[in-house]
């Protein structure tokens, strides 16, 4: 269908000529290894920036930036294995600028070099593109700036390199004086670029402007046009998706949208947009579904919690809490989901709250394994527990190890694996050394009481230590368990000191990773509470108790 109808002039005949030529294919292009890093608090090892590589080549992403090769160490060390071992699939991309205006020969720029002895398919050239940045940061003149993109462009492909032409600040510069920005884009088409990518490097240029200038862009080049956003105004992904409209067919950005100041375009939500509400084909659709997966390794590495709030992929994505909302999810997951989370390797999730209504426990006790028929009173039971608990401070959204134990427990199908006897923690600090923290715990399994004693860096971590050396010789397997996160969060900050607290504690093995949560004005306690639940879960799941459950 044709859309002369509600896109300006320019807009429309560039959308039409792509839907007419069937243009679907867009270059996916990753800058989580280069710009990415720029973020604040974000870093990678060379080890992690080839596993990165690596995951993104998988999945099918068309060029991967690593970075400039000169940077240092850790970036010569990354193309250097890069050279050992080449990706299957996309072409990996050395990043580095123009020449200096006025330098004459490119070859004598050693930045241009270092590029030429990455021996990478492909080069990625940023120069500039706004008249304020040549005559102000690289104060000389514009035409010098001219001829520098045009040589730097010709002396790659000379050397037999796919060169992409960044044209930094390209939509400020094109607001403030259109002529030298189509000029800077010329330049660089003569010396034999590939791909010319509009950057929106301030992160200031709303989807309405990218569309229309984007339109005028491509209506006026030989080459493609490829889009570069960053997030300073939220609009970051609306961008990109605006220039693909007007006819860009090179999309780049990065895994999460990290990056500097309020990051770059997610690449994540790009991908998935085209390819499932667009009719584009940015990856393969074996790789869309492993966008979460790509999406969480990316975060591991970065030494980031996961954004439990990123479209497609975080783990609320897919989250249903409302009673209305999971009812409806039950009856036709179309209600209440714009995809299938399947489709991006997410999982839907029913959350339990004091919203739920019966229609969300019937659905959660479904998910446990329990048969039991949706009038089955001890729903109701369920429901009443879980209100009453959550009005004292409880909250299971992140902690439903500790909500499925609840459930089992109310339908008796698990009991607590041994029996506590005492706790006492200790904790002695003499001067200004640093504090030592010891704990003591006796418990009792099967009639048998078990005396241990552990140190740690703190009362809970110490209390943790000496809970499963005690246990472990009944419990072997709790060797395995590992606490992966442990949060505090104040319930009654009125109360000072004194106030009510809720500990959320993930822990993981081999296999899994479970949630659970502990309450009370004691924070040794609450912890020691959430720490049980943990253990506990953990023996429930190796028992083979954990089984399905009838309506009797």
């Amino acid at each position: 269908m044709l859309v002369d109808q509600w896109l300006p002039g320019a807009i429309s005949e560039a959308y039409n000529n792509q839907v007419m030529t069937d243009v679907r294919k867009i270059d996916v292009y990753d800058t989580t290894l280069r710009d990415g890093t720029q973020g604040e608090e974000i870093a990678f090892s060379s080890e992690d920036k080839l596993l990165i590589a690596r995951e993104l080549d998988r999945i099918g992403v068309d060029y991967i930036e690593g970075g400039y090769p000169g940077s240092n160490p850790r970036d010569r060390r990354f193309f250097a294995e890069m050279k050992r071992q080449p990706l299957a699939h996309a072409k990996l991309v050395a990043f580095g600028m123009t020449m200096r205006a006025g330098a004459g020969d490119p070859g004598s720029d050693l930045m241009l070099q270092t590029l030429l002895d990455a021996e990478t398919p492909a080069v990625c050239i940023v120069g500039k593109s706004w008249d304020l940045h040549v005559t102000e940061a690289l104060r000389t003149s514009l035409e010098a700036n001219l001829e520098s993109v045009r040589a730097t462009m010709e002396y790659f492909v000379n050397a037999g390199r796919e060169v992409i032409f960044d044209a930094e600040h390209f939509f400020d510069g094109y607001k403030r004086n259109r002529d030298y920005a189509m000029q800077v884009l010329q330049a660089a088409t003569d010396g034999g670029a590939s791909c010319l990518v509009l950057c929106d490097t301030n992160g200031g240029t709303m989807p309405w402007e990218i569309e229309q200038i984007v339109a005028d862009v491509v209506s006026h080049v030989d080459v493609a046009v490829g889009i570069h956003t960053h997030n300073d105004t939220e609009n970051a992904v609306a961008n990109s998706l605006a220039a693909i409209r007007a006819g860009a067919t090179h999309v780049q950005g990065t895994i999460g949208g990290i990056g500097e100041r309020c990051g770059n375009a997610n690449l994540v939500s790009i991908i998935a947009s085209l390819n499932l509400k667009m009719g584009y084909e940015a990856l393969p659709d074996s790789g869309v579904r492993q966008l979460t997966d790509v999406t969480n390794l990316v975060m591991e590495l970065a030494n980031l919690a996961h954004p439990r709030h990123l479209p497609y992929v975080g783990q609320s994505a897919f989250a249903h809490k409302g009673g209305m909302h999971t009812s409806g999810i039950r009856r036709n997951p179309e209600t209440y989901e714009h995809v299938s989370p399947d489709r991006v390797g997410n999982n839907r999730r029913i959350l339990v709250s004091d919203l739920a209504g019966r229609a969300t426990i019937h659905e959660k006790l479904e998910e446990y394994g329990l048969a039991v028929a949706a009038d089955d009173d001890r729903i109701q039971v369920v429901l009443d527990r879980l209100k009453e608990l959550e009005s004292q401070g409880y909250q299971y959204e992140g902690a439903e190890a500790s909500f499925e134990l609840l459930v089992k427990r109310i339908f008796g199908l698990s009991t607590s694996a041994f029996e506590l006897v005492s706790y006492r923690c200790l904790d002695e600090r003499v001067g200004d050394t640093p504090p030592v923290t010891e704990a003591t715990v006796v418990v009792r399994v099967d009639g048998q009481e078990e005396h241990t004693v552990a140190s740690g860096n703190g009362p809970v971590n110490a209390l943790d230590f000496a809970l499963r050396k005690a246990l472990e010789k009944f419990y072997p397997q709790l060797g395995e368990v590992r606490l992966v996160d442990y949060k505090v969060r104040v319930l009654t900050a009125e109360s000072g000191t004194g106030a009510s607290v809720r500990v959320l504690i993930e822990s993981g093995d081999s296999d899994r990773h479970w949630g659970t949560v502990g309450v009370g004005t004691n924070i040794i306690d609450a912890s020691y509470e959430a720490l049980v639940d943990g253990i506990e879960f953990k023996l429930l799941k190796d028992s083979g108790a954990d089984v399905q459950a009838n309506s009797a």
